[in-house]
């Protein structure tokens, strides 16, 4: 794998922790939310990472971000029977997101992309001791 492989490679970590980062901040400005634009609670989202091979690297992989999907956990049930979006049971449908896995998410999230972040600086550090010969 060459230098610039390899920095792509902690590039694309970068990118895909940031797309991590993001999404799982949506979540936690949501976390409370009881309807959105569809009239339903706000629904978690969560980051797919895939594997992409690197071209001529003897089988090594980058990451690639397949999409952001609809987390599929149950939304909260929360009794507050004077809340006029309260169901006949005096129930209100709440976001599935929960505040506390978000943290440690974000917080995982972080210190990957700040990971990533240090590697791209040792690359860069080799590439200049190379070039310095």
């Amino acid at each position: 794998m060459s230098l610039m492989q390899a920095m792509n490679v902690a590039a694309a970590g970068m990118y895909a922790q940031s797309v991590r980062l993001a999404t799982t901040t949506s979540n936690l400005a949501n976390a409370n939310s009881v309807t959105s634009s569809t009239g339903q609670p706000y629904r978690a989202h969560e980051v797919v990472f895939a594997a992409q091979p690197v071209a001529a690297s003897g089988g090594l992989d980058s990451v690639r971000v397949a999409g952001v999907v609809a987390s599929q956990q149950p939304f909260r049930n929360i009794y507050e029977p004077g809340n006029p979006l309260a169901n006949a049971a005096g129930y209100v449908q709440e976001s599935n997101v929960n505040p506390i896995a978000s943290m440690v998410d974000m917080i995982s999230a972080s210190r990957a992309y700040q990971d990533n972040v240090t590697a791209a600086t040792v690359l860069k550090t080799v590439a200049l001791k190379t070039l310095s010969i």
